[in-house]
């Protein structure tokens, strides 16, 4: 059986092999290895291109996670307007409904704070004005012992009544009404006078010490001053008058009784 060559094939085969020996060979010192057999040779081959596959799936890889972080960094850059609007988590339009559900609640419950209050408000003041028409309109001046009425006495006219007692003893307003006076009086020592809504005028005589002042409000039952022993006295005593609105000096026993006050 004859071989037929083409022409210069002889010669492209035989630099194919010398090459092929040149790459499977290395030179140590002045020595050449000899080539290593064709079954090295697949295996070298298989080995490069898993080593390629294995470089192939690292980049995918790495590829994916940076297009995931992008995903993510974008999805965070689109929602940090409601994050720093609202809770500083993250956030969307979604959450508008919900702070405004939660400034309704509020205020409703500023204004059922407000009812209660108004509330208290109006139980207080009928309280008050229950309190003020059981309150006392005249009271008895002082606690002590009758001890002088309104009259004649030791060849002299006695214009109001005593009542005696330690020094300190309280001495109250009889009636709602404005001081009008408050200090020294020639022949009392120290008095304190009450004007009240009528005009009626009463006086507190003998006073150790006061405890208001010219203009002020007093109360019935208020504590104006203390029982002394100044002025004419023979003893610590409250001497006590009614002026009637004429300026008329009348019998306080008389006006007291008429206002429901014994002594």
């Amino acid at each position: 059986m004859s071989h037929h060559r083409s022409p210069g094939g002889h010669e492209r085969s035989a630099a194919l092999d010398e090459a092929v020996d040149r790459a499977s060979t290395r030179t140590v010192s002045s020595h050449r290895l000899p080539p290593p057999p064709s079954a090295l040779r697949g295996r070298i081959v298989v080995a490069a291109v898993a080593v390629g596959a294995f470089a192939a799936a690292g980049a995918g890889q790495t590829l994916q996670a940076a297009s995931d972080d992008s995903k993510k960094d974008l999805h965070l850059a689109n929602h940090s307007d409601g994050a720093a609007t609202f809770d500083g988590v993250g956030g969307d339009t979604a959450s508008a409904p919900q702070i405004l559900a939660v400034a309704k609640t509020t205020s409703e419950g500023s204004a059922e704070a407000a009812k209660l209050l108004r509330s208290q408000q109006l139980t207080t003041q009928r309280e008050a004005a229950e309190a003020e028409k059981k309150r006392p309109k005249f009271v008895r001046p002082a606690a002590g012992d009758f001890t002088s009425g309104y009259g004649g006495r030791w060849g002299t006219m006695h214009l109001g009544i005593d009542i005696a007692g330690p020094i300190g003893t309280p001495i109250l307003s009889v009636a709602d009404g404005e001081v009008i006076e408050a200090g020294p009086a020639s022949g009392f020592g120290l008095w304190v006078r009450v004007q009240h809504e009528d005009g009626t005028i009463t006086v507190y005589g003998h006073v150790d010490t006061f405890n208001v002042r010219e203009g002020q409000k007093v109360k019935a039952g208020q504590q104006i001053a203390r029982m002394g022993n100044r002025g004419f006295s023979t003893g610590p005593h409250l001497h006590f008058e009614v002026w009637n609105p004429g300026g008329q000096k009348i019998n306080p026993l008389t006006w007291l009784n008429a206002r429901g006050v014994t002594v």
